[in-house]
């Protein structure tokens, strides 16, 4: 029988793969992720960019010890059944690897690729219960509102059943990840108080043998704290729109900063002259000393792995700098 329910290892650190790298970069950069020590690497699924699962099997072959995450993978972009093979596929090659990240995908995006349901909740339900089951081996269940699968068994199933985890924002979504999948992943900024908050609406203890909770941080890392701070604003611009209410919500600070985006003229005036102070708290920044008190208060606050998202104009040498964070961490 295939491995399954495992309890997720803590105290994680991983960094994002640029969703804008150059081709020729993505496999070095991979690789360099993995000599540096980082226990995994992240690939994203932006529309129009590149494909997650395309990036997730050169990576892995790449590679020999690194876990790889996909995240996110819109529900409404993949049939099921074609979904679980893939993933199966990648877990039987890289056993013990692999963690899927499934969400919404973005409203706007999966409306112009005229795949935004109805209701992205129903469909997520019945889209994660159906790819549990099916990675598992076991028959897909009888067919929904949006996912028909009823009977299929794959002949191909891993040893090691991967993760399947919800990348959402929405309380009922997150809800949803507590009852129907192994986890769930949080976008950037993921303040320890938005962690703490969404693993309310899971009704999750934190540090309990739980869900994989995995953090996205925008992230810049050097030996004077104003530089790793400006580096980092420009990973701050979006969070002052709508969509990221959730993420602000938990945060002291949350009026004062819908109230600063308003008299910004733009999102970049908005991140570039926010209080210093708000972009400690809303990103993992400064001397490494300080990034690893950010991280160590994301672990502290349920987070099972923080993934620092490389900001700057040269990923490879943001790579490095990132690594500062690992040094005092025995390698395994």
């Amino acid at each position: 029988m295939p491995e399954s329910d495992r309890n997720p290892a803590r105290g994680r650190i991983g960094v994002m793969l640029p969703r804008d790298l150059p081709v020729q970069e993505i496999l070095p950069f991979a690789r360099r992720a993995e000599d540096l020590g980082f226990d995994q690497l992240w690939v994203v699924e932006d529309l129009g960019w590149r494909g997650g699962l395309a990036q997730a099997g050169p990576v892995l072959a790449s590679t020999t010890r690194i876990t790889v995450g996909i995240g996110i993978m819109p529900a409404g972009a993949r049939n099921v059944c074609f979904a679980a093979m893939e993933l199966a596929t990648l877990a039987q090659l890289y056993p013990g690897r692999l963690i899927a990240g499934i969400g919404h995908g973005m409203p706007d995006w999966m409306r112009q690729a005229g795949a935004r349901p109805a209701s992205p909740l129903t469909l997520i339900r019945e889209y994660t219960t159906a790819l549990r089951l099916l990675i598992r081996g076991e028959p897909g269940p009888a067919g929904g509102r949006y996912v028909r699968c009823e009977g299929v068994v794959l002949t191909e199933t891993p040893d090691i059943v991967p993760p399947v985890i919800l990348g959402v924002r929405g309380p009922k979504s997150q809800a949803a990840a507590g009852e129907v999948a192994d986890g769930l992943l949080l976008a950037e900024p993921a303040a320890p108080a938005y962690i703490a908050c969404s693993l309310q609406h899971m009704n999750v203890t934190p540090h309990t043998s739980g869900p994989e909770v995995v953090t996205y941080d925008a992230a810049a890392v050097d030996d004077d704290e104003d530089t790793a701070l400006a580096r980092v604003r420009d990973g701050l611009t979006a969070i002052g729109e709508p969509a990221w209410a959730a993420h602000i919500d938990p945060l002291p600070f949350a009026a004062q900063l819908r109230e600063h985006r308003a008299a910004c003229t733009d999102a970049r005036q908005f991140a570039q002259t926010m209080p210093a102070d708000w972009v400690r708290r809303l990103s993992i920044a400064g001397t490494p000393a300080q990034a690893r008190e950010a991280i160590k208060a994301r672990h502290a606050a349920g987070a099972t792995s923080v993934v620092l998202t490389p900001t700057g104009p040269d990923p490879l040498a943001s790579l490095d700098s990132l690594a500062r964070v690992l040094a005092p961490r025995p390698r395994t």
